[in-house]
């Protein structure tokens, strides 16, 4: 079952994000810049591996500025990384979290 997607705003753009699981602690899931929080559950591998995240915490997942279903940006002027903070830190806003551990995917972890 995919969870509902739902949308926070920052700087005029909205950010699409998703949580999943009711665990101890808050897991934002920082996935890389070609991912789209739709799609990722219909790909059994990706489910699986949120599923499992989900399975011992509250999960949070999203769509940067730019990627997936979040509001697109200029090629000419992608996001900087203090931008894609500002995104994660409007998902915890939206989400009620006040403290969560990060784990980036792939070039999120820069």
């Amino acid at each position: 079952m995919q969870p509902e997607t739902k949308y926070a705003i920052t700087d005029g753009r909205h950010i699409a994000y998703q949580v999943v699981g009711e665990g101890p602690f808050d897991l934002v899931f920082v996935p890389n810049w070609v991912t789209n929080i739709d799609v990722m559950w219909d790909l059994p591998p990706c489910a699986r591996y949120l599923r499992r995240l989900a399975s011992f915490s509250r999960l949070i997942v999203f769509d940067k500025r730019g990627s997936g279903v979040s509001d697109p940006v200029s090629l000419a002027d992608p996001p900087s990384l203090e931008q894609w903070m500002d995104d994660i830190r409007v998902v915890l806003d939206a989400t009620g979290s006040s403290r969560a551990s990060l784990l980036g995917d792939q070039e999120a972890v820069r």
